[in-house]
């Protein structure tokens, strides 16, 4: 998933703009976060575990001077949550120095790792994220044709943003799998994961980055240049589904209107008898709405979610594990004798939605009827999204009847592929749906796992030789 945001201002505070536009992309990653900036070639980075808020404060963005600034928060896919997979990334290369943000997976990460580490390259990280940044850093040619060539070698999905001296580079795989948004702010460039994060910072979009394309920008402007032909396009549909925030706009369409097409378009191909709709906070309650306004059901809450639990580092104690999902949500009284339709936007493997419908029947509920607003989950993605591997993806091996018994559930309806496809209004050959067709864009590995790199590293402390084991650290360096 990630969240990642760019800027080149000789006028204005880098990074905190760039601060704010992470806020705006927390969503997409609440494992870590970090800046880097550059100041007349002098690289600086700060990079910490947790959100945003709990990286930064007052005092270290006021230590961040610069031109140049890019930012990253982190969903890892590949590379355990440590501090060392932090990012903004920072690889010191024979050619030059990078630091760079990822937003994707690399499917031939093995392949690439193996051949720098037979080339005498060390590696300070157990994300695929280092393999980017080391071949960039270890070539001489002029940046922007290092940057083709490591585009070349690269095989699976990447957004990314790079800061090298005093230029700012983006790129994007030729499928364009992940999202990345290209805006201005005044007369300055700025590139981000979603087009909310620019809102914020006050800035307006120019175009998504175009798949196979690099942008730079340096003292003389912007830059572009078609470094790999469009393939196939493979815009990930989930992120209509699930990931991209509600009031950001990704391939023209705006999430929060397909989601409530999702719902409304569910409601003709599954209707239910019942006394309300209630959506699963947050991420169900755009579908719900659609749900209720196309059936004629009542829209209520029915769940309230405590909006401060997010994800801890904090385990819960057995009697807590007992609760369960009470951790997050809690019913309302009005479900007590209702006929209830809740509605999500999809279940991957099944125990949440176990236990809410066990507690809503709890509560009172006299018929808890499921509604999903996507296709049955089927196989894991190998794009950027930390799905189960598929014999733990709950509707991989089990007919819709069979999970509607395994979650015991009054009904249990999905919406169809072609109409998530239709809510969506994106034509069928330009995303991707392997999770829920099994049809990958590009090869994909077989028997590969986030943890891959983590065993061969151990022993390995990179960059965290003489870095601080506290929550967060800053890093600073004159590139070269």
């Amino acid at each position: 998933m990630c969240g990642v945001f760019g800027i080149r201002s000789t006028d204005r505070d880098v990074a905190r703009l760039t601060y704010f536009a992470l806020f705006a992309l927390q969503h997409r990653g609440q494992e870590s976060a970090g800046i880097a900036v550059s100041e007349a070639g002098r690289l600086t980075v700060l990079r910490g575990m947790g959100l945003v808020a709990q990286v930064f404060n007052e005092q270290q963005l006021q230590a961040l001077p610069g031109e140049v600034a890019i930012g990253h928060t982190r969903y890892s896919t590949t590379g355990g949550v440590h501090w060392s997979n932090a990012q903004p990334l920072v690889h010191h290369g024979r050619a030059r120095t990078v630091a760079l943000g990822h937003n994707g997976n690399l499917t031939n990460a093995g392949v690439l790792r193996d051949e720098l580490v037979a080339d005498g390259i060390r590696l300070g990280s157990t994300s695929d994220t280092e393999v980017i940044a080391a071949l960039i850093a270890r070539d001489p040619s002029p940046l922007p044709e290092a940057v083709a060539a490591t585009m070349a070698r690269l095989e699976g999905a990447y957004s990314v943003v790079v800061l090298v001296d005093d230029t700012l580079v983006t790129f994007r795989d030729p499928h364009g799998i992940r999202p990345l948004t290209l805006g201005r702010i005044g007369d300055d460039w700025v590139v981000a994961s979603e087009s909310c994060a620019l809102d914020l910072i006050g800035a307006t979009v120019e175009r998504d980055v175009r798949p196979g394309e690099i942008l730079w920008f340096d003292e003389s402007g912007m830059h572009s240049s078609q470094a790999l032909p469009e393939g196939r396009g493979a815009a990930c549909i989930f992120e209509h589904v699930y990931f991209a925030r509600p009031d950001s706009r990704l391939d023209g369409s705006e999430i929060h209107s397909s989601r409530v097409r999702m719902g409304q378009i569910l409601a003709k191909e599954a209707p239910a008898v019942a006394d309300l709709v209630m959506p699963i906070p947050d991420s169900g309650t755009p579908a719900a709405i659609g749900f209720a306004k196309t059936s004629g059901i009542p829209f209520e809450e029915g769940l309230i979610k405590n909006r401060y639990v997010g994800r801890t580092f904090i385990q819960p104690d057995q009697e807590l594990r007992r609760q369960g999902i009470k951790l997050k949500f809690n019913p309302l009284d009005e479900v007590s004798g209702q006929r209830v339709v809740i509605v999500d936007d999809s279940i991957v493997r099944g125990n949440t939605m176990q236990q809410l419908v066990a507690m809503l029947f709890d509560a009172g509920a006299a018929e808890v009827h499921v509604r999903i607003s996507s296709p049955p989950v089927v196989a894991p993605c190998f794009y950027g999204i930390d799905m189960a591997d598929t014999d733990e993806l709950a509707a991989a091996h089990r007919s819709v009847e069979e999970m509607r018994v395994r979650i015991g559930a009054t009904s249990l309806h999905y919406l169809s592929l072609e109409g998530m496809q239709e809510a969506t209004r994106l034509p069928e050959d330009e995303v991707c749906r392997a999770c829920f067709t099994r049809e990958y864009p590009t090869s994909v590995p077989l028997g590969v796992g986030k943890m891959r790199f983590e065993a061969e590293a151990e022993g390995v402390s990179g960059m965290e030789e003489h870095i601080p084991e506290t929550p967060s650290a800053m890093l600073s360096a004159p590139f070269g």
